[in-house]
């Protein structure tokens, strides 16, 4: 069975941490736009929470779940077992 590709939990790491130490800065003066970011910055903590909570299920369903890390390291055309270029596991922080 193929694995279930899921996006790196890092990926959100880095647009979160970005968006509360660079874009929570800069929107500092304007409130309007500070709210915003603090939404966005709300939906991805819980797309992540999602996510994981769909990885257990998948676990608990005993489906494989690999970690991609881009796009461009698959080569969608190829047969999987041709582009193995992710992590099988990713140990979660």
């Amino acid at each position: 069975m193929e694995p279930i590709p899921f996006p790196s939990h890092i990926h959100y790491e880095l647009l979160l941490q970005l968006l509360e130490r660079q874009t929570m800065f800069a929107a500092n003066s304007k409130p309007v736009v500070q709210d915003q970011v603090h939404q966005l910055i709300i939906t991805l903590r819980k797309a992540l929470a999602q996510q994981k909570q769909l990885e257990e299920s998948c676990q608990h369903h005993k489906l494989p779940i690999e970690y991609r890390w881009s796009l461009n390291d698959l080569h969608l055309e190829q047969p999987a077992t041709q582009t193995i270029a992710s992590v099988s596991q990713e140990s979660t922080p």
